[in-house]
Order: structure tokens, then sequence, then C-alpha cells
């Protein structure tokens, strides 16, 4: 596709002269023979302005001037017969791109404008892809009108351009990624965010992951790594689950906050890395600290910050806000869908459910729903079993008395149906591990 440009120049032979110029190197040229005519033309979508200054009547500058108030972003350059400092200086005042004195190549002028238009385009994308973060990671993107979480949001944006450690605390799906997520985004530091879950991994490969390792450190260890503290330097790495961390990890991590530097396994080496640390957790640090499975020391250092996300069930005055969201970002993945709302009865028991598995448990069942909709409307009946039957303690513990071991195998059943989840995501939300759940789920 032809890029557009708008030439203005009150000498007609060299208006043609450019214009003809730049079409024969595949531009589509405009041309306008007086300031007059050009500010006619100045809303139209051309890609760039090439003007000269001195003209009757309006001069160059002043449509630079009036260029820049009907397209910001779009580059001008600027050329004139008389050469001087002064008018340099002031078409780049007023938000020319590039000033060039007649006589000039029309190679010189192309040169200059395909440079300008490339880099109006990097801006353009780049200043996409911020908007992108802000709307997915900001205040906006996470939704949450409630005092407790408004004082989340006041906390982030306060702690956020700093280096303190922060701590997130909160039940399993109340959003602690997506804080940690909105702490990098506020930052403003450019390296990059950086995520994993201590529970996900074994203890020696948590350790390399994290310390990175030399070549022949182990076995299988067939090339040098950096590990991901190394990798989030400048930026942000988020400890997810950190209470699930072994204590001589623990320890590892406390030298790589108090002293900035990290170790990579088998090397004596150390390296300096200034990646902000951000943990997150489902459980109580000082529970772990009392029994003995986490440090104490670590914990004063992590919880300098403390950001306390409430579960959904202690802020239900964001409900309606989340089921609008969720409903609308279900609909646009799943265009068909002929869903348009949820019925004031079932906007009720919406609310009035428990979401023991949280922002995550609400955003899953209105997908189902958006899904499986015959009609415009969703009804009660259209909501799953878990949200439309009765308490957990009467549906699971009523009827005769029963060993303990069936009892914690009900209870299990009964989470892992009303969550909807994996055998790993309702471990998790137990706290229990995958090994302990599967025994549980087998009748006694």
């Amino acid at each position: 596709m032809k890029r557009r440009v708008l030439v203005v120049d009150d000498d007609r032979e060299m208006l043609g002269a450019i214009v003809d110029g730049l079409a024969d190197r595949g531009w589509e040229a405009t041309p306008a023979a007086s300031s007059e005519e050009a500010m006619t033309k100045l809303s139209e979508p051309f890609d760039a302005l090439v003007t000269d200054v001195r003209m009757p009547g309006a001069s160059g500058l002043d449509l630079v001037a009036a260029s820049r108030r009907v397209a910001p972003q779009r580059p001008v350059i600027v050329m004139t017969a008389f050469s001087g400092i002064e008018t340099a200086v002031e078409s780049i005042r007023r938000g020319a791109y590039h000033y060039l004195t007649k006589p000039f190549k029309i190679e010189e002028l192309v040169l200059f404008l395909t440079r300008a238009l490339d880099e109006a385009a990097l801006r353009a994308r780049a200043e996409s892809l911020a908007s992108a973060m802000r709307d997915r990671f900001s205040r906006d993107g996470m939704v949450g009108a409630s005092p407790a979480m408004q004082r989340a949001f006041d906390l982030v944006a306060r702690v956020a351009p700093t280096e303190a450690p922060v701590l997130i605390v909160g039940e399993t799906g109340t959003g602690k990624g997506m804080i940690a997520r909105m702490l990098h985004a506020e930052s403003g530091r450019e390296g990059p965010f950086v995520t994993i879950n201590c529970a996900a991994l074994p203890e020696t490969l948590l350790e390399s992951e994290l310390f990175g390792h030399k070549k022949g450190a182990f076995t299988g260890a067939t090339q040098s790594r950096d590990g991901l503290i190394a990798q989030a330097s400048g930026g942000t790495l988020l400890l997810d689950e950190i209470g699930e961390m072994a204590l001589p990890l623990q320890a590892k991590l406390l030298d790589v906050i108090e002293r900035g530097v990290v170790r990579p396994l088998g090397s004596d080496v150390e390296r300096e890395t200034s990646a902000r640390i951000v943990a997150a957790t489902h459980r109580d640090l000082r529970e772990r600290v009392a029994a003995g499975a986490f440090r104490q020391d670590l914990l004063y250092r992590l919880e300098v910050v403390v950001v306390e996300l409430p579960a959904l069930r202690h802020r239900r005055e964001d409900l309606p806000l989340l089921i609008g969201k969720f409903l609308a970002a279900s609909q646009a993945r799943h265009p068909k869908s002929p869903l348009v709302r949820f019925s004031n009865e079932a906007l009720e028991r919406l609310v009035a459910h428990e979401w023991p598995g949280n922002v995550r448990e609400l955003e899953n069942v209105v997908e189902r729903v958006v899904l499986l909709a015959r009609t415009p409307e969703a009804s009660v009946a259209d909501l799953p079993a878990s949200v439309t039957s009765t308490s957990a303690s009467a549906a699971t513990f009523s009827g005769p008395i029963v060993t303990m071991r069936e009892a914690q195998r009900r209870y299990a059943v009964y989470a892992y149906e009303k969550l909807g989840a994996t055998k790993a995501q309702t471990a998790e939300a137990l706290g229990i591990d995958v090994k302990t759940l599967s025994k549980l789920l087998e009748p006694e």
C-alpha cells in the first residue's frame, strides 16, 4: 500500500519536481501550491507532510503547528531555500521531524520520510502494547470497587515505584498473580516480569530454575544456564506459593535479597542482580514459621509491604462488576453464543454463592454458561449445580455419623466437583498435595 504525502510549496516548478520524484519512487504525493490550500487538506489521512517555510499567507511553520493539532503523530519535514540555524531550531521546536535546505536530492527526502514513518509506526506499536498492558494489568483491568480492593490498589500504586519486596496474600483464585503484574506494570522497571510456582517443582529442579547452573554442575547439565533471578534483573520476579519453598532454598533466597547477588549451582562466581522480589501465598506464613517450615528472617524481609486480597465472598459488591467483565470477555471469545445477560434470579444466586474458588471459579462459571447458552438470557436453571446446590455443610455432612476418613473423603469429593478444576488445582485450594487428594477421592 502506497504511503500518502502532502507536499506544499508556492514554487510550482519545485512542487512538480518533488511530487513527480516521489511518485517515481512509489509514493502517492498530493500537491498544494499554497498554505491556504494545504490547510484545507490537513484533515485528510496523509501519512506525512512536506512543506516549504516561506510562503505568502501562513508560513510552513504555521502548517507544522496546524498539522500537529489535527494529527499529532504525523511526521513533518520542512524545506527552505533560506538556510539558517534559527529557522531550523524553530521548525524542530514546532514539531517538525527534519529540516532540509534547498536544493536537495529527492533520495535525501525519501530517506528522511521513510525513517520518520518507520519511527512513527514503532511509536504507535509501542503505545498500543503499553495501552494493552495497562488495560490488562492496571486497576481498570482488575475489577474492584469494594473498599478492600481499593485499599489494595492504593497500596500497589504507592509501593510500585520503590525497590521494596512485596508479599501478596490471599486465598487461591483471588488474583495474586494479577496484582503482581500490576505492581510490575506500574513500577516503571524496564526488565521483564518473570514468574515461577514454587509448589510446582521439586526442590532440586526449583533451585536450578531460580539460581541457574554451570555446565557440569549435575548430571544432565550439558551447558551453563542463567536462573530466573538473573533473568529478571531490572524487572520483577514473582515467587508464587512461596510458602512451599524448602528451607535450604529459603536461605539462598534470603542471601539474594540481602546482598543483591546470585551464585549459580556449581559456580564460584557471584553475579549482581537487580530483580525486584515479589512473593505470593495462600498460606499463613507465621503459622509456617511456628511449625518450623519457614524462616522467620526471610518472612521479615518479604513482608516489608503486605498486600492482602480479600476472598470474593468478602467483597460481594464487586460481583456484578466482575460478572459483567467476564460475560463481555467470554462473549468476545464465543461470538456465536446467544447469551446477552443473566436474569435477576440468576444474578441473585450468583451473588449469594460462597465462591470457595474465588474470582477464578466465577470466571469459569460465566464461561460455562456462555458456552452452553441457548437463549439470550441465562436463568437459574442454566447455572451449574455447584452454584445452585445447598450449602457445603448441609450437602456434605448431613445424615449419620461417619468416620473422619469418610468425612474427609466426602469433603474432598465435594471440593473437586464444586471447583470443577483439575486435581492439581483442587489440591492447591485444599492446601494438600495431589497424591493425598487422590487417596482421599478413593472410596473407603
